[in-house]
């Protein structure tokens, strides 16, 4: 297998770098690899990966530095690895723009997916011109045009249910927080009211998904936000 990407691991522990080496090296990855914040911020800047795996928990400073020094500049995906799997640690680090949160100990087969996931958004993004058409298990979005159908009927969404799908299409594949969905829909001063949230959702998995009790691609993530996935 050849992949093109290239990958920054941020990572003090060696075994976790051991680990991830033997595995992108299998998947055909092109890696470097930095055992502080310091040094990870250095060579992404020095070498612009597509993507970083950064721990939070670095010798010299936080990992959540690395993210809000990327962040400044750059949309580069950063998928963040690290033993600390409480919600307030997974929602922080989101909310400063990491792309996901994986657990340690954690599955490689997960990881891998996470990693693919990140970099096809990356590239959605890339491409996507203003008048990009978003496709996903009959659903349609003609971004331009306003228009969303299912299986090529067309489907009324509200204006807040439209901006809604507007921006979970914005950062697909990407978990977003509750707080982050509720300043870019509804503004700063509804930053805390997340019942809003939940009923827009379920009004459109009610309209989009075939299933609305068991969504395919309008995901949640528990105690932390939701994910638009991609499926083809």
């Amino acid at each position: 297998m050849t992949n093109t990407a290239e990958i920054l691991i941020v990572e003090d522990d060696p075994q976790i770098r051991r680990f991830l080496r033997a595995t992108f090296t299998a998947e055909g990855y092109r890696f470097h690899e930095a055992l502080t914040a310091s040094e990870g911020i250095a060579q992404w800047a020095a070498r612009q990966p597509d993507l970083i795996v950064l721990d939070l928990g670095l010798p010299d400073q936080d990992g959540a530095e690395v993210i809000r020094h990327v962040r400044e500049s750059s949309q580069t995906p950063i998928i963040v690895l690290s033993a600390r799997g409480q919600e307030k640690d997974k929602i922080d680090a989101l909310d400063l723009g990491a792309d996901d949160f994986v657990s340690k100990p954690f599955a490689v087969g997960e990881l891998l997916a996470r990693i693919r996931a990140a970099l096809r958004r990356a590239s959605i993004i890339a491409d996507q011109a203003e008048g990009a058409i978003f496709r996903t298990s009959g659903v349609e979005v003609d971004l331009a045009r306003r228009v969303t159908s299912v299986n090529g009927r067309e489907v009324h969404l509200t204006p807040i249910e439209f901006r809604l799908l507007q921006t979970l299409i914005r950062h697909v594949g990407k978990v977003i927080t509750q707080r982050q969905l509720l300043v870019e829909v509804w503004g700063a001063q509804h930053s805390e009211q997340s019942q809003y949230l939940r009923v827009y959702m379920a009004q459109l998995r009610r309209k989009l998904e075939a299933d609305p009790a068991r969504p395919r691609f309008l995901l949640t993530e528990p105690g932390v936000g939701y994910r638009l996935v991609e499926i083809v």
